[in-house]
């Protein structure tokens, strides 16, 4: 929204109307994919509302299964920033993160990312907030945020939606994944601004 302030007045009047034509384009869209593959399975001899029902109830089973391990993430990570182990992980963190150039406000949101999507996004939104969205602090942490997976959130749905019990190499594979996004970041923020 920081690009709207520097606009003339007329300019940012007409921002309203663009969204909800924006919003507009995106319902009529969301219908025209749902009436384009009613029309595939008519035209196919499908049973659609059939298929469709059958589905219904296969994702609700999905779903009920995946409740316990999705509560017991989402009260542990609430109990993880409530707590403020957060910021002293990060204080105990603070010489790595001197050797690697890692500004210190970005620490929680680095060690927040894996866990939980819904935190480092309030994290990323504080952080607008108190530096401003076009300071280096929010670039890094708008890039970090897109380019870093919810780690364990992920493995906790997909392993437990297919029944897996051990994860092997996933996370420590998917974790240096992330350590490499962290650093390529940093990089790239260097390098291009």
């Amino acid at each position: 929204m920081a690009c709207f302030i520097r606009q003339p007045a007329r300019l940012r009047a007409d921002v309203p109307r663009v969204s909800k034509i924006v919003a507009g384009i995106g319902a009529a869209a969301v219908c025209g994919v749902i009436a384009l593959t009613v029309m595939c399975g008519y035209v196919k001899g499908l049973p659609v509302f059939e298929l469709f029902t059958k589905g219904a109830a296969e994702g609700m089973h999905t779903a009920i299964k995946l409740l316990p391990t999705l509560l017991g993430l989402i009260v542990g990570i609430s109990m993880l920033r409530a707590s403020g182990f957060l910021e002293l992980f990060s204080a105990l963190l603070r010489p790595v993160a001197e050797v690697l150039n890692i500004p210190a406000e970005l620490m929680p949101l680095i060690l927040l990312r894996p866990l939980s999507g819904s935190g480092s996004v309030s994290y990323v939104t504080e952080l607008y907030s108190a530096y401003g969205a076009d300071s280096v602090i929010s670039r890094l942490a708008a890039i970090l945020s897109s380019s870093t997976e919810t780690t364990f959130y992920a493995a906790a749905v997909y392993f437990s939606g297919r029944g897996y019990k051990t994860l092997r190499y996933t996370i420590p594979a998917a974790l240096c994944g992330d350590l490499a996004a962290v650093l390529l970041t940093l990089l790239s923020v260097r390098l291009f601004g």
